[in-house]
């Protein structure tokens, strides 16, 4: 059985000018706002050299300086944030911050319904992986299963909701990381232990990485999430 190998979905960071623009508006001033948009120059900037911990520290260093009442606008740093973190091998922080802003946004009525789902693409994301990794450390089908089984529901409510806005694109690469999920959770330990292990798994577990198998495992295939010219995966194991 052949395993997907999940890619990125189009995700870090606007261009800063487009960013700033619709982050804050035209126009707007203001010593604080000048300060969050210089961390998010500069995150961009660390982004562009794939230095992940400085993406993290700057996004950071936004949220500090970002005035209250920026609700929508903290969202998407955080957001920002969290996809980084899951490139820095800081997966567990991803994984719970992703959640707790998916539960925060589907909660709010006025919550932005494109950020919410790239929000909950991000977590679904982030739940695969910590799969993954439970997986891979041994423990027992009654602990990771629950992980998988969330995200195979976050991945078929985004194909839902993307059928029903008639975007046929969004919906058949939501369809495929749900059938990704479901191969997961099927995959015999002895296959998946003969894979390489993903960057956003690297560092976040005890287990070696790439495993002796006795399995004889399918060449991997090239796998696109979206039309996003999204980076693919780092599966170079360590």
């Amino acid at each position: 059985m052949a395993m997907r190998i999940l890619l990125l979905t189009g995700w870090l960071l606007l261009g800063v000018g487009a960013a700033v623009a619709h982050w804050f508006g035209p126009g707007v001033d203001g010593r604080k706002l000048d300060v969050v948009a210089r961390h998010v120059k500069a995150a961009d900037e660390a982004v562009a050299a794939e230095d992940y911990l400085t993406v993290i520290e700057e996004y950071d260093a936004a949220l500090k300086n970002l005035p209250e009442g920026r609700t929508a606008e903290a969202r998407k740093i955080r957001l920002e944030k969290a996809k980084a973190q899951m490139l820095a091998q800081q997966l567990p922080d991803a994984h719970n911050e992703l959640r707790a802003l998916v539960d925060e946004m589907a909660g709010d009525p006025s919550a932005d319904p494109k950020v919410l789902a790239e929000a909950r693409s991000a977590q679904a994301n982030s739940q695969y992986y910590t799969t993954w990794l439970m997986r891979l450390e041994g423990l027992s089908r009654d602990e990771w299963e629950p992980e998988v089984e969330s995200a195979r529901q976050n991945y078929r409510l985004l194909a839902e909701d993307a059928e029903k806005r008639g975007d046929t694109v969004a919906a058949a690469k939501h369809r495929e990381d749900l059938e990704a999920a479901v191969r997961l959770a099927r995959m015999e330990l002895s296959e998946l232990q003969g894979l390489n292990l993903p960057k956003q798994c690297k560092g976040c577990c005890s287990c070696t990485g790439r495993k002796p198998s006795k399995a004889k495992v399918p060449a991997k295939q090239n796998d696109v999430r979206g039309a996003g010219g999204a980076p693919p995966i780092d599966d170079s194991g360590h």
